[in-house]
Formats: C-alpha cells, structure tokens, sequence
C-alpha cells in the first residue's frame, strides 16, 4: 500500500493513533528542493487561490470589443456595457470586482488572458488534476507540480525534518484536505490547517514494538507523520500569537477568513513560503444570474467575495510593510462555454483569465480580449493563448530564481516565460518583440482544402503554431522549429479536417496569439 493511501485509509485497521484532528490531516512535509534551489533564507511569498467548479471567464473581464458578438450568444446573462467597469477600450471588469479594479488601477493586479491547456478535459476531476500536478491532458501524474520540486532535493523524506535549520512548514493548504499541488512521491509537503489558535497536540506513542513487516513500515511513518505535525503546529502558534491583521477582513466572506490567517501567519514570522487556499461555487450551470438583472446572482456573489478578500489581503500586507514579500495567482479547472444555456448559466468550457496579484506583479492585461462570433458553436469554449505550466514556471523562475532548465524538467520541454514579474529583481533581462506588430493572418479565412498562416519575425526564433479546435484539442502541429528572420508562409493541408471552427495558436518565445479559422464544405 503506497503510504498517502495509508494515512488516508489507517482509521479503518487497528492503529489506534488518530489520523485526522483539528482539520490537520497527517501528510509530513520536507524541506522541499524548491527551498533549497531557490534561497532557502528568501522571504518571498506565493499565496495559490483556486476557484473550484469552472470560473466563467467572460463574466469576470469581459471583453468590450467583443460586445456585440457576446450579446448575440449571451444575452440572457450578460452585463449591460455602461455597467461594467472600463479598463480601457477593450476590457472591463464585473461590477461586483469594485476593490479588485481599485487594485488594478493601482498598478498591483494583472490579468493574463484566456489561460488553459492543450486538449482541454472538460471534467472537473481530471482537470483540476492537470493543473495541480502540471501534467500533460494525456498523461496521469500522481505528484504535484511543487511536490516534484520537494522530491528532487530530498528522496528520502519524511525523516529528518522539522530540524534546527528548517523548523517550520514549507507549505499549508487553508483547509482540511492538503493540496494536490504539494503532492510528493511518499507524502504531501504541505499542511492542511483550519484555525491556527486551536491546534492541540496529536497523541504520540512511544515504546511499542512494531511488527518487522510492510505494516510496521507504515506505522513508523505514521509516528512520524504525527511528530512532525505536533512540532510544525507549535511553529504555526507560535506565528499567530506573534502576529496581527491590520485590515477589516468581511465575517461573511469564506475566501477573506482563509486570507486573513495567511496574512497572521506571514506577520508573525512564519517562513512558510506556499499558501494554498480556495473558494467553492463557481460550477455555475444555472443561476448565474438573475433572471432580468444580470448585475447579481450566483456569479456576482462569488466574484465580490474573490474581489474583496484579494484587496483586503494586500491592504493588510501594505499596512505591515510586507506586500513586497508576497505574490498570488488565482487559478480554476476551465472556463465556461461562449454560449450561455436556456437555465440563466454556463456550461464547461475551456480557457479563461487568471488574476495576478501582488506589488511585484507586472500590472495590465497580458495578452489579447478572445475573438467572439455570432455563429460560435453551442460547444465552443474561449481559445487557449497562455499553457497554465508557463505561468507558473515563470513565477518559479522570476519570483523564485529557479533556473529556466530546472522548470522545464518539472512542468514541460517548451516552456515560455511570460512576463508577469515586475519592479522586483529578475533572474532574465525583458525580451524585445519578436513579432512585427500584429501581422499575423490565416488567408483564405473561410478555407476548404488548403490554408496559409502568415507573420514576420524581427529575429531568428524558435516558433510553435499548432492548430486547435472548437472544444480545445490540438489537431495539428503546424511547425515547432527554429524560424530566421523575416516573413513566413506556414501551409495548413486541412482537406481531412471536419467543417467547423478552429483556432490558429503562434507561440514565439514569451508572446502568444490565437485567432479563429472556419473550415468550410
């Protein structure tokens, strides 16, 4: 039996050591190679948000060029335009999102656009999978994309650990489940807590002689686990009798109680460096909004928590003097569909924006408002542009010093690194564009048999165009090459390729564009 299957399946035998109390479940955690890789004195921060169900997207930021198009397939959901809140000429916020845009205009919150995966799982188990574990949409991985990280520095963990160097957690998940994302080979590197003034020794047996055998193993890590937990939830008390909250956090909001102990523990001196904390309710297949005011419902509410709970954290960190030591980044299963449904909500869909956030943060928009047609089909979902793995690398290499080699061995072989760090030491000089400007076109657009994707590139690049359909699957690699200099003709043979819509996608180092090509009969 693999041993985080044990700690979860022990109550059932005869060990009389409890397994679960005061929302701490027994998974030990390391001093992780990330720790080590990066400085293991950094006082950087990363708080994880993950909004459970698939976030609609296109009701969060809301492209305003694309009104029209959105008012032809949405409009039993959609919000009248002179309510939202304007960016600029092309973006706006919900209306509910008031102490997020207030962020925004602040220069603290970025948005990347349309963030997903190729060969989008429209499951929410299997999605949410691949992007805690960073895996491939075809691949099972049963480790984390920050456990793999833990791993390769300390094969043999649990044992050894806290110690005098590394005394406190390295990661904890708000909550009573730990996160997938911390999930190591032998155990999960973080801690799950619900209250950390109410942390009460767990019962650690001592003397008994355990049986020589494959359970005896398991038992031994079992005391271990519950070594571990009783000294890292001194530490945790410790912190949160040392620190403070200087913010008003709203009594109501579930994601700002969560956010709130976060930034205690981070006050009080707690040298965790991974938060995970979340926020349920956004498979929002009906009752999105309500029916004739479109401004409230479901989705309004949860969106107002999230806006709220994320301002309120970064005023309590800017109050302390410790915003600069923090950055965060929501992230949720998939989005929803173009097409809103007869039942007021949306269905799952595929890409969606991810909020940044933190005074490091490079603030805007990165990336381009999803194309939005009149004659989008009822499965279609909003285009991948950005691979969730290069968004998290690229906090790992900017935020964390990893090395561009390191990240791709965790997450993927074509990493891009995307600029969303700013204002903060960075490990790689800002990259001039490789693009001329927009240029790029798929001619003729509608096409039958055959197709050209054109562009200019201002220097020799390395260069991925790969073509998508409606539901998000990667039908075709195009190229994936070394390109020189100058304008480019990429053949698209298409005579095999099914009528419909699909989506041309040009990765040239960190800038990415995805735009619609119909196939016609």
């Amino acid at each position: 039996m693999q041993r985080r299957n044990f700690l979860k399946s022990a109550g059932a035998t005869a060990v009389s050591l409890p397994i679960l109390l005061n929302g701490l479940r027994l998974s030990a955690m390391s001093q992780s190679a990330l720790f080590n890789m990066i400085d293991p004195e950094s006082d950087k921060v990363l708080v994880l948000i993950q909004m459970n169900g698939g976030n609609d997207g296109l009701n969060m930021i809301i492209p305003r060029d694309q009104y029209s198009g959105l008012a032809a397939v949405r409009s039993n959901i959609l919000i009248p335009e002179n309510e939202l809140l304007k960016v600029d000429d092309l973006t706006g916020f919900h209306p509910a999102m008031k102490a997020l845009k207030v962020l925004y205009d602040d220069a603290r919150v970025g948005v990347v656009q349309s963030v997903g995966y190729p060969n989008q799982n429209r499951s929410h188990f299997r999605s949410i999978d691949i992007w805690t574990s960073g895996s491939p949409a075809e691949k099972f991985w049963n480790t984390g994309w920050l456990g793999r990280h833990f791993d390769a520095e300390y094969p043999g963990f649990p044992e050894g650990y806290p110690n005098g160097q590394y005394p406190h957690p390295f990661a904890i998940t708000m909550g009573s489940i730990v996160s997938e994302t911390c999930q190591g080979t032998i155990a999960n590197y973080s801690m799950a807590l619900e209250d950390p003034f109410n942390l009460f020794p767990l019962f650690e047996s001592e003397g008994d002689v355990r049986p020589d055998t494959p359970y005896g193993n398991e038992l031994d890590f079992l005391r271990t686990s519950i070594v571990q937990t009783n000294a890292y939830s001194e530490k945790i008390t410790e912190a949160a009798n040392l620190g403070s909250n200087q913010a008003e956090y709203a009594e109501g909001n579930r994601l700002a109680r969560q956010l709130k102990n976060v930034a205690l523990l981070i006050s009080g001196g707690l040298q965790t460096k991974i938060y995970v904390v979340n926020i349920g309710g956004f498979d929002t297949h009906a009752a999105q909004v309500v029916e004739g005011n479109p401004m409230v419902g479901e989705h309004a509410t949860l969106l107002e928590m999230v806006s709220n709970a994320i301002a309120t954290f970064q005023n309590d960190l800017k109050a302390q003097g410790l915003e600069h030591r923090v950055v965060g980044m929501t992230f949720s299963e998939f989005g929803r569909k173009i097409r809103s449904n007869e039942s007021l909500g949306t269905d799952h869909g595929t890409a969606a924006p991810l909020i940044l956030f933190g005074s490091c943060i490079r603030p805007g928009m990165l990336g381009e408002n999803p194309e939005i047609h009149r004659d989008v089909h009822p499965s279609e979902g909003v285009p991948m542009q950005y691979d969730f793995r290069d968004v998290y690398g690229s906090l790992l290499v900017d935020w964390f010093e990893l090395e561009e080699s390191a990240v791709r061995s965790l997450l993927h072989e074509n990493f891009q690194k995307l600029p969303i760090i700013e204002d903060c030491r960075m490990t790689t000089a800002a990259q001039t564009p490789l693009l001329d400007d927009f240029k790029i076109e798929a001619w003729p657009n509608p096409f039958d048999g055959w197709a050209q994707i054109g562009f200019t590139l201002e220097r020799p690049a390395w260069v991925r165009l790969s073509l998508f359909n409606a539901i998000g699957g990667e039908v075709q690699v195009l190229t994936n090459q070394n390109l020189g200099a100058g304008a480019h003709r990429i053949p698209l043979e298409g005579s095999r390729l099914p009528v419909g819509t699909y989506f041309y996608r040009l990765q040239i180092g960190n800038q990415v564009r995805t735009k619609r090509l119909v196939k016609v009969g």
